[in-house]
């Protein structure tokens, strides 16, 4: 088994850091930089920074708040938020960022995907996916959602798994996997949302909406078969550690990097 990384997710507003309950409600959790550092040297594997009512605002992403998180951080950082086009892509990556997330723009525009792929490889274009269970679905399917930032979300009548796949066709070098019924709830990742993707394409696909213990870390990379998790609330307001995620993760045999960045 590769090792899995853990990685804390920034959810920035108004240049804080906040968190909410299936996109709703926010309230405060720190300093996107201050916190970017702490994680840093915490040992967290990654950091995802997205700036979550840039799409819903139409506007663009706060690249002095990237370039300064960026600069505290020796440890490759997913950025996300009104990205429109392959120069908003290529201005994010010149302020700091390794990876750009594209969720609302890529559902707009899917030729998006192929063109920062081609430009920077797929490595670097990470498709962000909110999805959300359909209501008396059988067997169960989960609609793509976009503009998530302000109002909870437009549906767009996509099928989650045969989004994913098409983004990977596209050029998408890995997926982040967000449970809109699952997000901040702390009540475990949509396991079956996960491992439906995961067992869909053939790149690595991170967990995200719902951690509230290290359990639901470790069920999320043994049952869903996730590459990474990626959580905010547990670390935002110091429920758990890194650290001790990477504890008990390493105690029920998952690998995982130990050693914290400098």
């Amino acid at each position: 088994m590769l090792t899995k990384r853990i990685v804390p997710c920034l959810d920035v507003k108004g240049g804080r850091v906040v968190k909410g309950i299936k996109f709703r409600d926010h309230r405060d959790a720190g300093d996107p930089v201050e916190l970017a550092a702490f994680y840093n040297k915490e040992g967290a594997d990654e950091l995802v920074f997205y700036d979550i009512t840039a799409s819903s605002d139409e506007r663009a992403i706060m690249l002095d708040v990237v370039e300064r998180t960026a600069s505290r951080v020796f440890i490759p950082l997913t950025v996300g938020g009104g990205l429109r086009s392959v120069e908003d892509m290529h201005r994010l990556l010149q302020v700091g960022a390794d990876k750009v997330s594209i969720n609302t723009a890529a559902v707009l525009n899917p030729r998006l995907i192929t063109e920062g792929a081609r430009r920077f490889g797929s490595q670097c274009i990470v498709l962000g996916m909110d999805a959300k269970r359909v209501p008396g679905s059988n067997p169960v399917r989960w609609e793509v959602f976009t503009h998530t930032g302000a109002d909870g979300g437009r549906g767009t009548g996509l099928d989650a798994i045969e989004w994913a796949r098409r983004a990977v066709e596209l050029g998408a070098g890995e997926i982040v996997v967000n449970s809109i019924d699952a997000d901040g709830t702390r009540a475990g990742y949509d396991l079956e949302l996960l491992r439906s993707i995961s067992e869909s394409v053939p790149v690595p696909v991170v967990a995200s909406g719902g951690a509230g213990t290290p359990e639901d870390l470790f069920q999320a990379v043994i049952t869903g078969k996730a590459d990474a998790v990626l959580a905010a609330s547990i670390f935002h307001y110091g429920n758990y550690s890194i650290g001790e995620v990477k504890e008990y993760l390493a105690g029920k045999g998952v690998p995982v990097r130990r050693e914290a960045a400098k």
